[in-house]
């Protein structure tokens, strides 16, 4: 029977570091190397693979990948890519304005879930605790430069050849900073807290054998609600640049505890206090809501009676809103555990169909009951809600693909998950369409993508 292999080992990630340029593709395979995981071999039917002496490097075949989780991860990343291309004809499946939930508003927690997975079979055995550790903490130290890179302002859009930005306002957190943290602390919980001397037969041994990660789990959730309901948040102020004249400053008022609302949340605060205002995605979410927009759910010009916090600075990966983050990636910790203690396709679908249908119950409960679904904020009823769909869409990926063999008409979104974050630095960072404009005809405006129509 094959074994399938998850994705690359340590030996792609040594390769895809540039030994002194930094080229744009070479960076990007850095990153897409920085999470793959060693050796993880799990056979199709389940059966870990036997242990056996390492075969010299000639005459050691390649071994194929874990099919379903690069089907799983190539469907995330042409979803985030539909949604950003689609996103400014329907803004309808744009990120949700706030409350609420829309088509992109799944991508960054399936990403998530996938990382947990992927760390699951990772780190199925460790001889030596130390030396993981160390690995996961420079791989995931990696991958946040790199999302300072791309992210933190040091280039200058589409349509601006220059590049550099000021240390006092670089932009701390983003997209592949917080898929860094979740990873470490993932990581982390994976390599330390964990009964090997457990034997796994049911959900109830599952759940015994890591319940010192689901505990760190309920006690990250504790603490975000924690915060998020019980921090006084404090009226507070902060200018904008107007060209020309001086900054324009804007007062907000606020003096209350538990709001979820744009301008009196504890994660916007919490945000501003720590990291400083300056440092803060520079173009809020909340920018689309109809107090703001006269043109919302899509950007458009402020409303004339527009609240004062409209075009405040607000980071959607800020610091506690990545807290909830962490718990995603260990909800697909123990989806990967499944893969690793289940020898049975059947038993298989059925750990991941029973917890992700119960957070999907859990979700529309407290939305319900006013914890409402909010990406922004990173809501308790909004993880449970795209975990709970991760969990179905995969489970269906796995049948279709690793049960039933419907290869072929998953290519596409196969080669799309092997190079995951590859194409998402290059692709949803716009660093491949900076990249081209650079070779211009005497002007920056006359550049390959003006010639094909996209400039």
């Amino acid at each position: 029977m094959e074994m399938y292999e998850l994705i690359k080992g340590d030996e792609a990630a040594a390769e895809a570091e540039p030994d002194s340029k930094i080229s744009v593709i070479a960076v990007a395979a850095a990153a897409d190397a920085l999470l793959s995981p060693g050796k993880a071999d799990i056979e199709a039917g389940g059966q870990e693979a036997p242990a056996e002496k390492e075969a010299p490097p000639a005459n050691r075949s390649r071994r194929p990948r874990l099919v379903s989780l690069d089907v799983f991860r190539g469907l995330t990343v042409a979803l985030m890519i539909f949604v950003d291309e689609a996103g400014a004809f329907f803004p309808a499946i744009s990120h949700s304005p706030w409350d609420g939930i829309t088509l992109a508003d799944f991508v960054m927690p399936f990403f998530l879930l996938i990382v947990g997975v992927a760390l699951a079979l990772t780190y199925k055995r460790v001889s030596n605790k130390a030396a993981a550790t160390k690995k996961a903490v420079l791989r995931a130290m990696k991958l946040f430069i790199v999302g300072l890179i791309v992210q933190g302002g040091y280039l200058h859009g589409l349509h601006n050849l220059t590049y550099g930005v000021d240390i006092l306002r670089v932009r701390w957190m983003g997209v592949l900073q917080r898929i860094a943290i979740a990873y470490l602390l993932a990581a982390l919980c994976e390599i330390w807290l964990r009964n090997d001397d457990d034997d796994v037969n049911s959900g109830y041994c599952l759940f015994r054998r890591y319940r010192f990660q689901l505990l760190v789990a309920f006690i990250l959730t504790t603490i975000y609600l924690v915060l998020l309901y019980g921090l006084y948040v404090p009226d507070w102020e902060y200018q904008i640049a107007v060209a020309g004249s001086k900054p324009k400053s804007f007062s907000v008022k606020c003096g209350v505890r538990g709001d979820t609302g744009p301008a009196c949340n504890a994660v916007g605060m919490i945000d501003r206090q720590v990291l400083g205002i300056q440092h803060l995605y520079r173009r809020p979410v909340y920018e689309r809501t109809k107090q703001c927009s006269i043109n919302s759910p899509a950007s458009g010009p402020l409303a004339s009676d527009a609240p004062p916090w409209c075009q405040a600075p607000f980071d959607p990966e800020g610091l506690l809103s990545s807290v909830m983050a962490i718990v995603t990636c260990l909800i697909g910790l123990q989806f990967g555990h499944v893969i690793i203690h289940f020898k049975d396709h059947k038993e298989r679908i059925v750990q991941w169909l029973i917890p992700s249908f119960c957070l999907l119950a859990l979700a529309f409960s407290l939305d319900y009951f006013g914890i409402h679904m909010n990406k922004a904020l990173y809501t308790l009823s909004y993880t449970f809600m795209t975990a709970g769909a991760a969990g179905i869409l995969f489970t269906g990926v796995y049948l279709l693909v690793d049960v039933c063999g419907y290869r072929k008409p998953t290519l596409a979104m196969e080669w799309l998950g092997m190079h995951a974050l590859m194409i998402y630095i290059l692709i949803g960072c716009n660093i491949l369409p900076v990249f081209i404009q650079g070779f211009y005809w005497r002007e920056p405006q006359n550049n390959v993508l003006k010639v094909i129509g996209i400039s």
